[in-house]
């Protein structure tokens, strides 16, 4: 019998922001599948942008590979992705909630349907359900909290629940000044929502998924579905009882150190100034850097964005809980894979940092990542073995017994996530390139280190992440680090090298 894969993810999510690693948070149901199976605690994301690291998630090839280098990129659909092969052995293949696969606007060659107008042109979305992207079957959105982008498959079924003024509860499109939930919601401080907790987007993508591997039951077809939550993401927006679930005034903050950016490439200090001025790394072809701005926030503002930020989490725990209940009930769950993990990171206050930008700590490059299936993975174990989620198509193929193409850059992390292999890579690597040149990084993740390479500059990083785990200490310039520093960048050179992947064999000798 095929096995069914449930790939469940979350949106910006701190890798340590679980129950059974922050008892602050409220996780029941992750844990409970953390229980049932085995918690990966070096997981890293191929670039801690959105659209990216989701392209490389359904391409198994990183972002300079698959073509999105950058959020505001379009992931062009002639690139084959895992759904393309799991329907081509008979799977059903559906992604409910967030894609982000193409930008908020249109250009020539660059067209998008995530877009406006066409996000709240409903009859459009009544009548399009997919294929896209290797999916049979779509139902997604493409806001975060209240934001204008609503609409899409969630806005039809807001309004099949009885919604129909859903409008008044987002914020309006085209934006306007006097807006009743214009604030500094996106990077600071928390809103209590006005929209009932039962037509929330977390909500809608549990209620969704749960209908949908029915419908493959009753067909009697295996499915590969990706349960995509909008949440954790900002703005920090959130409707009762969650928006007061946590005390603020309870929470451990993060904080800044000082003297931490001492010897950090320049970027980094300038995110505590009051206005920092980040035009030198405007270029033609660019766009906005997420990050280049002040960061400077007040202990209450942060406070009260915790807790909302914790009360999203455990909103989707909720309602993760209800897709485990569905699978147990419906005798599924001996016979599905779950695999839970995040697009990337966030900053809440680590470093003085918020949100997200160039600034490869662990809070935005590393993530959740939990692998359940009864009798295949083992269960209450916790793995310190490397995993990427440029690995994440391949391994989902050789679960499912499927042989992954050559053109895909993972590893199949399968022997892992069951107990027969320790590791499957000895290193992990991220690309943020989030302008043509000017904001063009890599780093290297080794069991040990992590190092960082910007173009064009002689500034890098290099932490010993086993003497320093907070990163504290940039050993880049360190003449105590030359020599370890010197052997990381010959191991960079050897994982660009080895990442190629093979699309077609050599299969003569000439």
């Amino acid at each position: 019998m095929k096995p069914n894969i449930l790939f469940i993810s979350t949106d910006q999510h701190h890798y340590q922001a679980l129950g059974m690693v922050n008892p602050q948070v409220q996780t029941p149901n992750l844990d409970r599948l953390a229980a049932a199976g085995t918690r990966f605690e070096r997981a890293y994301c191929p670039n801690p942008t959105c659209s990216p690291t989701r392209a490389s998630l359904i391409t198994g090839l990183y972002p300079s590979s698959h073509g999105c280098w950058a959020i505001g990129v379009k992931l062009a659909e002639d690139v084959p992705t895992v759904g393309d092969i799991f329907q081509a052995n008979g799977y059903d293949a559906t992604l409910i909630g967030k894609a982000h696969f193409q930008p908020l606007a249109s250009a020539p060659g660059s067209e998008s349907i995530e877009r406006q107008p066409l996000l709240r042109d409903l009859d459009f979305w009544r009548d399009f359900q997919g294929p896209w992207y290797g999916f049979n079957h779509i139902e997604t959105g493409r806001m975060h909290a209240n934001e204008s982008h609503a609409g899409q498959h969630y806005a039809i079924w807001m309004e099949e629940q009885g919604l129909t003024n859903w409008r008044d509860y987002f914020v309006d499109w085209p934006h306007r000044a006097d807006d009743k939930y214009a604030g500094p919601w996106y990077m600071r401080d928390a809103l209590t929502w006005d929209l009932p907790e039962e037509f929330h987007h977390t909500r809608w993508v549990a209620e969704r998924s749960i209908a949908n591997m029915q419908r493959c039951v009753d067909a009697g077809t295996p499915f590969f579905q990706w349960a995509s939550f909008f949440d954790p993401h900002p703005p920090y927006v959130l409707p009762e009882p969650w928006a007061s679930m946590y005390d603020p005034a309870t929470l451990d903050l993060p904080s800044h150190t000082p003297g931490e950016f001492d010897g950090m490439p320049p970027h980094f200090a300038r995110t505590q100034q009051v206005a920092p001025d980040f035009s030198d790394y405007q270029e033609p072809g660019g766009q906005s850097v997420h990050g280049f701005h002040s960061h400077l926030h007040t202990e209450e503002e942060m406070r009260r964005s915790l807790a909302c930020y914790y009360g999203m989490i455990s909103f989707i725990d909720q309602e993760i809980g209800r897709m485990l209940d569905y699978l147990e009930a419906s005798g599924l769950a001996e016979n599905t894979l779950i695999v839970f993990t995040t697009d990337h990171g966030h900053f809440l206050g680590q470093h003085g940092l918020i949100a997200k930008g160039p600034f490869h700590y662990e809070d935005v490059i590393r993530v959740p990542m939990i692998v359940s299936w009864p009798g295949h993975v083992p269960a209450g174990e916790v793995s310190q073995s490397l995993q990427s989620l440029v690995d994440y198509p391949q391994s989902f193929l050789a679960a499912a017994g499927i042989d992954a193409p050559g053109a895909m850059q993972g590893v199949n992390q399968w022997p892992v996530w069951t107990g027969e292999s320790e590791a499957a890579r000895q290193w992990a690597l991220v690309e943020n390139r989030h302008n043509p040149t000017t904001v063009d990084l890599r780093t290297l993740i080794t069991e040990r280190y992590k190092v960082t390479v910007y173009r064009d500059a002689p500034y890098g990083e290099l932490f010993d992440l086993r003497e320093d785990p907070a990163e504290l200490r940039n050993r880049w310039d360190d003449p105590a680090y030359a020599a370890i520093k010197g052997d990381l960048l010959l191991r960079f050179v050897q994982a660009e090298i080895q990442r190629e992947g093979t699309r077609m064999p050599r299969i003569a000798g000439a």
